[in-house]
């Protein structure tokens, strides 16, 4: 009787397996999508947790209940039907890995996606960033930055912070794919995702692109300043969902993107303004305690103000001094060229006063060497008033911080 109750469990587990497309193409979404009065679905992540804090009360019957609703309610949540095989082959014999219910009736590449997902949403669902903590590489937003958006690579998760009047507030998170081969994209077609800070600088509607994309997608600045005067190439980056027939994508799965579910994105765009939500990818982010936090911001504010004042005073040698030796514009000049270009015709009348406005400050991501701001220099020469947006790398030199990189934005 044992041996044939484990036999019926095996062919439950292979068509759950099959449901999720392990074994069997999945349902086209067209054929499951709820209709309009449809009640609001259960968030599958809180299921997930949800039914691993059954299986480690020994609730399995429980378990089993709440994977049931995860699949009916996500029928193309892959991880969900990989789970639920799990329950049901545990009914028979003991399961000690993710998958482990579908024996080698599943493609072992396909499993090990599986299984790397579902990791990687347990992990972040009981390891939420600390609210009390904040995030190093973002030290100050514009009073008109909503939020900001920090996507750490390692923990396959997407966190969204809120500018609470000039404090970094956690709203929420969400799971992420990258690139197939990881992250720090050098050059057009490598499948990395890039690692900087970036800014969403639009949004292309699902009805314009093909259905891989999924329901939208959000383009940020890749490459940026630094990555073009470091010859990083490429473009085409965005923040977009997926494919009509997937829920979601393994933890490595994109061709440099970063991949929402669809659900997700069309939450996130809610927290997104084109052309001023900043982007930081990460590949670890780092927290650290809101004394440290408000530290580091007050120590990239002097290295600004000082940087001002010596604009303001005119005096060439003083404001030279903030510049490195190896530093190379966003159209490759050195510093002399660049210099003599547009920042010599700036100090050629005495008298003049120099402002900064709207000023971010980021760390650059990995790097505890380098600092990015963007501002408004306004200067005031009699009555004649000039206004322009720059962004400045600061790279630390020793004991110094000097200015790598300055482009017009």
């Amino acid at each position: 009787m044992k041996h044939k109750t484990a036999a019926l469990i095996k062919t439950a587990v292979t068509m759950a397996l099959a449901a999720s497309s392990l074994l069997a193409p999945l349902t086209p979404a067209k054929s499951i999508r709820p209709s309009p009065a449809a009640p609001a679905r259960p968030d599958p992540e809180t299921l997930l947790i949800s039914i691993y804090k059954d299986l480690q009360a020994s609730q399995l019957n429980e378990a089993q209940a709440k994977a049931d609703a995860l699949v009916e309610a996500y029928p193309n949540f892959r991880v969900g039907h990989l789970i639920r095989g799990d329950l049901l082959m545990m009914h028979a014999q003991p399961v000690t890995a993710f998958g482990g219910g579908a024996g080698a009736n599943a493609p072992a590449d396909k499993l090990k996606d599986l299984r790397d997902e579902a990791r990687a949403r347990l992990t972040a669902l009981t390891a939420r960033p600390n609210p009390e903590l904040a995030p190093r590489s973002v030290l100050q937003l514009r009073s008109d930055q909503r939020n900001v958006l920090v996507v750490d690579a390692k923990q396959s998760r997407l966190y969204v912070y809120e500018n609470d009047n000039g404090q970094l507030k956690f709203v929420t998170d969400y799971y992420i794919s990258q690139g197939k081969l990881g992250i720090h994209k050098l050059r057009e077609g490598d499948q990395k995702t890039p690692v900087g800070v970036y800014y969403i600088t639009g949004r292309v509607s699902g009805a314009r692109l093909p259905d891989f994309y999924g329901a939208s997608a959000l383009r940020i600045n890749y490459p940026n300043e630094w990555d073009r005067a470091n010859d990083r190439g490429g473009s085409g980056i965005f923040l977009h969902g997926t494919p009509s027939d997937t829920y979601s994508r393994p933890p490595l799965a994109s061709d440099g993107c970063v991949v929402l579910t669809n659900a997700d994105l069309k939450k996130l765009e809610a927290n997104v303004d084109i052309g001023k939500t900043p982007v930081v990818i990460a590949e670890k982010v780092e927290f650290i305690s809101r004394s440290q936090w408000d530290s580091e911001r007050t120590t990239a504010a002097r290295l600004m103000d000082a940087w001002r004042a010596d604009v303001e005073s005119t005096n060439q040698a003083r404001v030279l001094k903030h510049y490195s030796a190896k530093f190379k514009s966003g159209q490759g000049e050195d510093l002399r060229t660049w210099y003599a270009k547009d920042m010599q015709p700036l100090l050629g009348t005495a008298g003049m006063s120099a402002k900064l406005s709207d000023v971010t400050l980021f760390r650059y991501p990995g790097r505890d060497d380098m600092i990015v701001s963007s501002f408004t220099l306004e200067t005031m020469i009699g009555k004649t008033k000039t206004s322009t947006r720059k962004r400045q790398y600061w790279a630390r030199e020793g004991a110094n911080w000097k200015i790598v990189n300055e482009s017009l934005i």
